[in-house]
């Protein structure tokens, strides 16, 4: 270890405080699309494994923050995506009633939005795009998220991104209603199966 010395250190006293995080960037209807998307590049996705009980994936939202989680295998191979609407919905429910199972016994994997019910939007597009774009994407299709794509250099689609309805009120400070037909991917999943 003779290769390397000790770092100097300096004694703490008076008022000193943690860094934080900037907040997020307030934008408007014309701010780039950017500037309120949740970059995955920049920062760790929350991710839950399909065996995972609701129970625990719930609480793992609870302590990260957050309303959704990618469910992702061993293989990290993206699966799904559960939201908190999802555990806290009618979908256990019906879950329980159909197959008779403990609620505390429901798996991430029994009521996750499966991958080939999730569509995403090239980050190419987005790219080009303001906030007012996004936001009536998210109308138009009845949702509060919608995920952003992007190739890697062999030509994998790799989830980049997500833009969450909650985080975009937030940074613009008002409610931005959507439509009658509010989807969360609970609800377009069920859909999907009764069709």
């Amino acid at each position: 270890m003779t290769e390397y010395h000790a770092l100097p250190v300096q004694r703490l006293s008076g008022v000193i405080r943690i860094f934080q995080p900037d907040q997020p960037k307030s934008i408007t209807l014309e701010s780039p699309a950017l500037d309120a998307m949740t970059d995955l590049r920049l920062t760790h996705a929350a991710v839950i494994e399909p065996e995972a009980t609701i129970e625990s994936a719930n609480s793992y939202m609870k302590q990260r923050g957050v309303r959704s989680l990618f469910v992702l295998n061993m293989k990290q191979i993206l699966q799904g995506v559960i939201t908190a609407t999802d555990i806290l919905g009618e979908k256990p429910l019906r879950f329980n009633q159909e197959r008779k199972i403990k609620h505390h016994e429901i798996l991430v994997s029994d009521i996750m939005t499966p991958l080939n019910s999730l569509e995403a939007i090239s980050i190419d597009e987005i790219r080009r795009a303001k906030v007012g774009h996004i936001v009536t994407s998210l109308r138009d299709a009845g949702r509060q998220h919608t995920l952003v794509t992007e190739k890697n250099i062999n030509g994998d689609l790799l989830i980049c991104g997500i833009f969450s309805l909650t985080q975009i009120e937030k940074q613009m400070g008002e409610i931005i209603p959507l439509t009658e037909v509010a989807k969360t991917f609970a609800e377009i999943e069920a859909t999907l199966i009764s069709n």
